[in-house]
């Protein structure tokens, strides 16, 4: 319905995330495009790769941006009410995209394809609108992303997975990008350095409860992990989590 799960998972890591150069400013970093670019980002969320990016936005790109949720799309749509007059905004689903073949220069898919349930179908429309050289740009997570996080809910409570099921490193991580191989080439992929030492419980919760699919947790399950996560920290004074995400950026041949 709107962006409030997922704004507590992005504030989690702007508080407490060592790098202190931007995730999104990384990600900007690895766009190799030419000046009159026309983008299409899948799964834009609030839009907050070009928040962190106005200033650098060539003013000739023609940029849309698509979520499957009509809420998402709307908090993006309020976030660059005053950026440049380059964006479009579409729902759109990943699986079906509504543009003629050779479209864009470049996609964009931040943290998303983990999400879609025949991602298939959806490489095949990515690579069905990509001009010839065209680059799909995707980030995921690796293997090791929030070990700690992950060992924490299980001492809590081994049988309580908070609806988290899969890590999205299971379903499609850094470490296997066989997925892309039938429909892209020169495939390369690219590490963001950083971990999470995290000093304060709230967020810490909040980030959690935000992940979940489950609708049966109550007050009462938010109260014992914040006691569990309080004695946790208390031992010595913050709880490091390791990061591990990056992106592949792939070559339409």
């Amino acid at each position: 319905r709107d962006s409030s799960n997922l704004d507590a998972r992005i504030g989690l890591h702007q508080r407490f995330s060592l790098n202190p150069y931007g995730w999104d400013r990384w990600c900007f970093d690895q766009f190799d495009l030419p000046a009159n670019a026309c983008i299409l980002e899948l799964g834009c969320g609030p839009a907050t790769l070009w928040l962190e990016n106005l200033s650098r936005l060539p003013k000739d790109w023609l940029v849309t941006l698509s979520d499957l949720s009509a809420g998402m799309l709307n908090r993006a749509r309020e976030n660059l009410k005053d950026g440049p007059r380059i964006f479009r905004f579409e729902v759109i689903d990943a699986q079906s995209i509504p543009f003629d073949d050779a479209h864009f220069d470049a996609v964009f898919a931040k943290h998303m394809l983990y999400h879609i349930p025949d991602r298939s179908r959806a490489l095949n429309e990515i690579r069905r609108v990509l001009k010839p050289n065209g680059r799909f740009y995707c980030s995921t997570n690796g293997r090791a992303h929030l070990r700690e996080l992950h060992d924490l809910i299980r001492r809590f409570d081994p049988a309580t997975d908070f609806g988290w099921g899969k890590t999205s490193a299971e379903m499609f991580s850094l470490e296997d990008g066989s997925e892309l191989v039938p429909h892209f080439s020169d495939i390369t992929v690219q590490r963001y350095a950083d971990d999470l030492i995290v000093t304060e419980v709230e967020p810490l919760v909040n980030y959690i409860f935000s992940t979940t699919t489950l609708t049966s947790l109550s007050d009462h399950h938010r109260g014992e992990l914040t006691r569990f996560i309080e004695n946790e920290m208390a031992k010595t004074g913050s709880i490091r989590i390791t990061k591990d995400a990056g992106m592949f950026e792939c070559v339409a041949s």
